[in-house]
This record gives structure tokens, sequence and C-alpha cells, in this order.
């Protein structure tokens, strides 16, 4: 299956740009050490990829998915075999002591890009998974940083979302909050970030989910009414390496939009990627229908699909890579966008919300609206939608 023509497109996206600073990137990435932090998940091993290729001096990588670690380490081997520089991994967690004793051991890092996130909408639901995606999207984001500029960084690199251009959900909420962060400490780190598009076929995304249920021979459901951007894994590690190795302290980039880039359906890239592997999507009225009728449909090469609009709580009606109020440069590249910043931020906000996450984490019962409440304080205009239906709710 070629993931271009299952997103509905005909071309990479940042071929020319990268061509274009090859020299350049490749430079950079030979003289120097890289840490990668969230290295097994999608964006991670892309980015790791696209540092393994161009033959670092040294190229670490934590991640707590000791599985998806153990494939990066023989995907990588299989395709792009081996390297003179220093090329390790480590099964362990970016907030634990492990990884601080890994910090101030050895040489420590030029460059260290944090990767790891949760990325999901569902985690929402409940205050416990809230408070996680809290810890790692934003908490260990400033923990991260501190240890690089302790340990002689030049530069950290964080991923952050489209969702956090306007947030609706709690998630792209929580990615904005980090931004804010970012602000405050690149007075002390040079510190880039990207903004980016769905991954298409990512781990745990839904387009995720459609290999899933064919290898296990269950229907493919999918809303018909949500339109997204998509980017390839390399689309993405390109970009986050991009923005690491090129960008200035501050700065955001983000993919132009573009002919090449277009909105799609989940349930065109549904249809598209069932009519790949030779079967006719056959849409059912109800998730029922669609359970019921699987073997006998699949036996006729046909699979049960079931449409549908959304309705659960964070969805966005449509997606956006900047703001109004943000400055823009569209001229330093031919296909990614960079959002400039000032060092721009309220230290007492940041200080009470460090404080009021404290202070729930010590309580002996979380709740949500008092999380939510702390969101729509740090962020005025946040629109969360909160419909009392969540993803969990769907197949």
């Amino acid at each position: 299956m070629n993931i271009l023509d299952l997103i509905g497109r005909t071309a990479p996206l940042f071929d020319t740009d990268i061509q274009r600073h090859e020299a350049e990137l490749s430079g950079l990435v030979q003289a120097s050490r890289f840490l990668v932090i969230g290295g097994a998940g999608s964006i991670g091993q892309a980015v790791t990829r696209e540092i393994f290729k161009r033959k670092p001096r040294a190229l670490h990588v934590v991640d707590i998915s000791e599985n998806n670690m153990v494939e990066l380490v023989r995907d990588i081997r299989s395709t792009l075999g081996y390297i003179d520089g220093d090329f390790r991994t480590f099964a362990i967690d970016c907030g634990s002591r492990e990884f601080a004793a890994l910090m101030a051991a050895g040489q420590g890092y030029d460059y260290v890009l944090n990767l790891s996130a949760l990325k999901h909408v569902r985690s929402e639901k409940d205050p416990f998974t809230l408070m996680r995606l809290i810890e790692v999207n934003v908490l260990n984001t400033i923990s991260t940083i501190a240890q690089a500029q302790a340990g002689g960084a030049r530069k950290y690199f964080c991923v952050s979302t489209d969702k956090a251009a306007n947030p609706v959900n709690m998630m792209g909420a929580s990615k904005r909050i980090m931004e804010m962060f970012l602000m405050r400490a690149s007075l002390e780190l040079p510190i880039s970030t990207a903004r980016f598009a769905n991954v298409a076929f990512s781990d745990g995304s839904l387009l995720h989910g459609f290999n899933q249920r064919f290898a296990k021979r269950q229907p493919i459901s999918a809303p018909n009414d949500v339109r997204r951007y998509f980017v390839t894994p390399q689309e993405s590690g390109e970009l986050c390496l991009s923005s690491c190795l090129l960008g200035n302290n501050r700065d955001i980039f983000f993919p132009k939009l573009s002919e090449e880039l277009d909105l799609t359906r989940f349930s065109d890239i549904a249809v598209r990627f069932l009519e790949s592997l030779g079967f006719e999507p056959y849409e059912c009225a109800s998730e029922d229908e669609a359970r019921d009728r699987a073997d006998e449909l699949i036996a006729a090469k046909k699979w049960p699909v079931y449409f549908f609009a959304s309705d659960t709580t964070g969805e966005k009606d449509f997606e956006e890579f900047f703001t109004d109020a943000e400055t823009l440069d569209m001229q330093r590249f031919d296909n990614i966008g960079v959002i400039l910043n000032e060092p721009t931020f309220d230290n007492d906000r940041l200080e009470h919300f460090l404080a009021t996450i404290e202070a729930i984490r010590s309580g002996k019962t979380w709740d949500k609206p008092e999380i939510v409440a702390l969101f729509n304080y740090m962020i005025p205009d946040f629109a969360h939608k909160e419909t009392g239906k969540y993803l969990d709710n769907r197949m």
C-alpha cells in the first residue's frame, strides 16, 4: 500500500526543502550527539531514522515501550544497517531516576529531541488519564529541558500539535500550555518545536486501526464528516529534524497548506484502504449490522464498514496550524511555514499552574472539573467542547 495514495496525495511535502538544506542537515548531524526521547513511537521512530541515516556521532534513544524499541532496532538494522557512531537504546521512562542518571552520565548531548506525548483526545475522559497527559505533555517537558541544559545541550526540540492552535480539547490545550512553558525556558536554552497534522497510520491512530481491523477480520468504523490533514511518518520526521537543526530559538515549524496538502475524510481513506486490498466496502446501517455480517460479507470479498457523524468530546470542526495573532515567516522555506515568537509569557500564571497541579495530585480524590477550570484559567479563550460522549464508546 502506498500511503500517499491512501491519503489522497501524489507527492511528498518537503522534498524540495530537504534537498536544498541536505548539506547543512547532514553536516550538523555528523558532528553532533543526539538524544531522542519517546523514540519508539511513530514520530519518534521517524525522527530516529532521519538522524541515523545521516550518521551522527552518537544517537541514544529513550522510550518506555520495550517492545517498540526492539522493533525500532530491528527495522533500522534491516534497512539502514550500521553506523560508526554510538547508537544505543534505553527502555526507561523520561520522568524516572534512571533517566536522570542517564542524563548525568557520559558526554551529554548537543541536541535533545522530545517526541514523547499522550496524543489522544480520548485521554481526557477521566481525571486520572488526564493527569497522566499533563505529566507527559507538560511536566516531563519542563524537567527534561532542565536536564538538557544541565548537560550542556545546544538545542532542545519538543513536538507540539496543530491542535494547540485555538484548542478545543484537553490534549491540544495541554500542548498549548507546554508551548507557554517553552517560551519561558527559551531564555536559558534555545528551543524550537513543530505543529503538524495527523501522522497517517501512526500507532494508535484511527488509520492504524484500519490495519488492525483488517488483520483481525473485523468491521471498519470511521466518521464521515471529519476532514483532516495528514502527513506521512517520514514527513513528520523530516519536519521535526528540520525544526531542531534549522529553526531559530522559539520557532514553530508547520506544513504550508498547498495543493499537495488537502483535507481528507476518514471515511474516504477507509474506502481507498479496502479497495487497495481487493475488497469492496459495504456500508452498514449500524455497528450491530457490521459486526453480525462480517464473516458473510468478507467471504464475498466485501468488507463491512460503518460510517457515522462525529459527536464525541474534543473533536475540532476544522484544523489549523496557527492563529491570527501569531507572526509568520512564509518565505524561509518552500513548503514549511514558521511561526515566530517573542519570549512572551505570564510567569505568575505558569507558577499558578504548577502549584495547582501539585495541589490536585496531593489530594486523595481528583475531579476532572477542577482540571478543566485550571485549563480555562491558563487559556482564557479555551473553547472546550464537552459532549459527554467519548471515542471509547465507539467501535
